[in-house]
C-alpha cells in the first residue's frame, strides 16, 4: 500500500463516513497515533527484553509539573500476582473473569505518586499541607496520564498493544493493600501491555470530526450536535462488525452519567484518596 493510500485507511478507521481532516502533516509519530486501537486479545510470549526499559524512559521523557516526579508503575508480571488482581477486579464488573489481564504478560498498573514529596518533607521535619489540597491530587493524575500515554505510544512502535483499564479504580482501596501502597499514592488505572493476537484482532474505534471537539477563540457550547447524526454512525457500524450489541454513543452517555452500576465501586473512590492522604481540599 503507498503512503497515500495507507493515510486514507488510517482516516478512514478513525473516522468512518464522516468529515476527516484535510491537512494532516503526516510523519510517522502521526501515523502510530493515528493507528492506535485498544488490544484486549494476546498471545502467550512475554515481553521483548527491554521493553518495559523503553516504556518507562519515554514515559519519564513526558511533560511533568514542575519536575515533582509525581508518578510510579508497577509491572505486574508475576502470573499469580496478575491473576489476583484480574479477580478482584472481575468481582466488581458483571463477568467472572477478565481474560485480557489474564492473557497480556504484564500489567503496569500506574500510580499517581506524592510519596516521594510527602516523604522527603517529612523527614525535615516539615508537614506537606500543599498535598492535602485538590491541586495536588490533579497534577499527580495529571502527571502520570502523561506519562502512560508516552509509555503507550512507545509500545505501538515495537508492535505491541496495549489497552488502558480504568476498571482499577473500581476496588482501588483493595488494589493500593495488594501492592502495599504507601500514602499519598493511588492506582489511577492499569495498562495491559503484549504482543496481539491476529487472529483476534481488534479496530480502531471511531471518534467525532476534530470540527465536533476543536473551538476557536472560545467555546461553542453546542458545536458537536451538527456532527451527531454522522457519528451515531459510524459508532453503530463500529459496534456491528465488532459483533458487539447495537447501542447508540448516546445511549452509552446517558447510561454513563446515571447508572450507579456503571461505576462499579469507584463511587467510592473519594474515601479512598482521602485516606491516602489527598484531602481535596
Amino acid at each position: 500500500m503507498d503512503r497515500e493510500a495507507h493515510h486514507a485507511a488510517l482516516l478512514a478507521a478513525r473516522y468512518g463516513n464522516q468529515p476527516k481532516p484535510q491537512h494532516i502533516h503526516w510523519t510517522s509519530v502521526v501515523e502510530q497515533q493515528l493507528a492506535h486501537k485498544s488490544v484486549r486479545t494476546f498471545l502467550n510470549h512475554p515481553l521483548p527484553e527491554g521493553t518495559l526499559d523503553t516504556m518507562v524512559a519515554a514515559a519519564q521523557s513526558a511533560s511533568t509539573s514542575s519536575a515533582l516526579h509525581l508518578w510510579s508503575v508497577v509491572a505486574v508480571t508475576d502470573k499469580a500476582m496478575k491473576q489476583r488482581i484480574s479477580d478482584t477486579i472481575a468481582a466488581t464488573v458483571p463477568t467472572d473473569r477478565i481474560p485480557w489481564i489474564e492473557e497480556a504478560p504484564a500489567l503496569l498498573l500506574w500510580v499517581a505518586d506524592a510519596s516521594r514529596s510527602a516523604t522527603l518533607t517529612q523527614e525535615h521535619g516539615e508537614d506537606p499541607v500543599v498535598l492535602e489540597h485538590l491541586d495536588s491530587f490533579l497534577m499527580s493524575s495529571i502527571d502520570t496520564t502523561l506519562a502512560a500515554q508516552n509509555a503507550a505510544l512507545a509500545a505501538e512502535s515495537m508492535g505491541l498493544g496495549i489497552v488502558f483499564l480504568g476498571v482499577m479504580r473500581n476496588a482501588a482501596k483493595q488494589v493500593a493493600e495488594l501492592l502495599g501502597l504507601p500514602p499519598y499514592t493511588f492506582v489511577a488505572f492499569g495498562m495491559a501491555v503484549g504482543k496481539p493476537d491476529p487472529a483476534r484482532a481488534s479496530a480502531a474505534r471511531p471518534r467525532m470530526p476534530p470540527a465536533a471537539v476543536l473551538h476557536h477563540n472560545g467555546f461553542q457550547k453546542d458545536r458537536y450536535r451538527a456532527y451527531l447524526d454522522g457519528y451515531e454512525a459510524a459508532y453503530l457500524k463500529f459496534r456491528q462488525e465488532q459483533n458487539m450489541k447495537p447501542k447508540s454513543w448516546q445511549s452509552s452517555v446517558r447510561e454513563a452519567a446515571t447508572s450507579m452500576s456503571y461505576m462499579g465501586g469507584r463511587e467510592h473512590l473519594r474515601e479512598m484518596v482521602t485516606e491516602q492522604g489527598f484531602k481535596l481540599r
